[in-house]
């Protein structure tokens, strides 16, 4: 595929994944989420590959939807140029391909996230916010609801309350705030979120990257079950990461 929406850079097992649309605050369009999908789909399956940054270019992470982009599908104008918006795998399929991704996910949220701007880091195991980047799940103020499963993993994030706070408002809050609630894990300058996002991948490409799997594997069970199950799966994840590993060997 040709990637015109995003771009791909690869430095020493740590991919890059850029959304490229600065001219326009990389706001979202179809071929933008078909572009980021299949670039992840591509670097899940590289075994050069054991760490993966998703940022944007510019001053913004993600403005959110492109509005002339949304005209022109609810017009029927870009039926022959691939699935109709809400329906491309980037929405459909993505989130939970990303939960599930056996590498890690780091979110550099460079500026503002907004919308599906916010949506798409919500399955990504890391994120790192601009102090000053303004984050907002502004749907209901659209008249539509959140989507890419965010209306599961943002509850879990920062709890019922918040949540209802934060979609039902509409509001749109600093990222320093956003580190306060848990919805990033920390904040730093503009400039510097890209690079910190980067030191962390470095520091996780130093692990085995069948280790990171199993240990990613392994939250995610048990964040949904209770402790004794928890405790349970540990110890058959253990053996399973045991056997992978002699294995290779």
């Amino acid at each position: 595929m040709s990637l015109t929406s995003v771009l791909l850079e690869e430095t020493d097992g740590i991919a890059t994944v850029t959304l490229n649309r600065p001219e326009k605050l990389n706001a979202y369009t179809t071929e933008m989420g078909d572009e980021v999908t299949h670039v992840l789909r591509t670097l899940r399956d590289d075994d050069s590959i054991r760490v993966v940054i998703l940022t944007g270019a510019g001053r913004a992470f993600c403005a959110g939807v492109d509005l002339e982009h949304l005209k022109s599908h609810q017009q029927g104008e870009n039926a022959s140029r691939g699935p109709r918006l809400g329906e491309e795998d980037f929405l459909q399929k993505l989130p939970l391909e990303m939960l599930e991704y056996p590498k890690p996910l780091i979110a550099a949220i460079n500026g503002h996230a907004i919308g599906v701007g916010m949506t798409m880091v919500m399955p990504c195991d890391i994120r790192v916010a601009a102090k000053d980047a303004k984050l907002g799940f502004v749907f209901t103020r659209l008249g539509i609801l959140p989507g890419l499963g965010s209306t599961h993993l943002l509850p879990n994030l920062v709890g019922m309350a918040r949540a209802q706070e934060l979609v039902l408002t509409g509001k749109k809050i600093l990222g320093v705030e956003a580190a306060e609630i848990g919805l990033v894990n920390l904040t730093v300058a503009s400039d510097e979120v890209l690079p910190r996002a980067i030191e962390m991948a470095q520091q996780m490409a130093e692990i085995d990257p069948i280790v990171l799997r199993h240990a990613k594997r392994a939250l995610h069970f048990g964040a949904r079950h209770s402790m004794s199950e928890a405790m349970a799966n540990e110890r058959a994840a253990s053996m399973a990461l045991k056997d992978e590993a002699s294995g290779r060997s």
